[in-house]
């Protein structure tokens, strides 16, 4: 993981390295799990990606027209392996990115997350965590 970026839409990319003195300093003993487990339940909306990832500019887009702006965290290839599986991915497989996780709960890549939308439950979840005002869209 690697240093802190802003984007130009609004959002944050966390670049985390064990040298940083920011209040984000990981424990370099800490493993990619445990990393990838703590910063999903200190940020209520996260997006693990890959360097240039066009479907997380895409899952950006969307929760930022909601009013989210997520915390967006690119792995290195070899880290991806330790995001949790979750639904939208093959049982027994290890997690994909792009993955968003909502609550600290994995929501899954992109399909997942329009699906949550165009279902109607992505803004009540949003509004369950915390990160927007209950809306009407």
């Amino acid at each position: 993981m690697r240093g802190n970026n802003f984007y130009g839409d609004g959002g944050v990319r966390l670049e985390l390295t064990p040298t940083t003195n920011s209040p984000l300093a990981i424990d370099v003993a800490e493993s990619t799990e445990m990393r990838i487990q703590r910063l999903t339940s200190e940020n209520p909306v996260v997006i693990f990606t890959r360097s240039s990832c066009c479907m997380c500019h895409v899952m950006k887009k969307l929760l930022s027209a909601i009013g989210v702006h997520p915390t967006v965290i690119e792995l290195e290839e070899d880290e991806i392996a330790a995001l949790p599986a979750g639904d939208d991915v093959i049982p027994g497989g290890s997690g994909e990115a792009p993955a968003v996780f909502i609550g600290g709960a994995r929501v899954g890549g992109l399909e997942s997350l329009v699906a949550l939308h165009l279902s109607g439950r992505l803004v009540p979840r949003l509004v369950e965590v915390g990160v927007i005002d209950d809306v009407v869209l």
